[in-house]
């Protein structure tokens, strides 16, 4: 299979990376994605072709902070083996301290069809984990 067209790396800049790594590290390693490339100022993890980059934002750049409602990124979707471990991982999330967002529609907040969790993370890039589609409703 040819991989032309697949993203290769996805690179975020990060208000404070320590923090950020704590987050991410075990979100990723949760899914699957194993650590790749470390250097000062910057950390990397991989599942597949594809690596996500987390690098520190340098000072001068650090205002205004990132809203996904400005131009750029609004939100990272990641692929769930199933419904039990979007479930699983809610959970999880919930027991960090980390909110739910949209509680009042979760799991369906993309539509009744679609069995997601969207949460947060450190920089309030919003991050959606996504059961597959041809799972059979419980």
């Amino acid at each position: 299979m040819t991989q032309a067209g697949l993203l290769h790396h996805l690179e975020l800049y990060v208000s404070d990376l320590p923090r950020s790594l704590e987050f991410w590290s075990w979100f990723l390693l949760r899914l699957g994605y194993e650590p790749y490339q470390e250097w000062e100022g910057g950390r990397s993890f991989r599942l597949g072709p594809t690596y996500l980059v987390f690098v520190q934002t340098p000072p001068e750049h650090l205002a205004p902070p990132y809203h996904r409602r400005r131009t750029g990124l609004n939100h990272l979707a990641f692929h769930a083996a199933s419904r039990a471990e979007v479930d699983r991982l809610t959970e999880e999330l919930r027991r960090r301290g980390v909110p739910i967002l949209y509680p009042d529609r979760h799991p369906h907040a993309g539509g009744p069809d679609h069995y997601a969790a969207f949460f947060e993370d450190p920089d309030r890039i919003k991050v959606e984990l996504v059961a597959p589609s041809t799972e059979t409703p419980r």
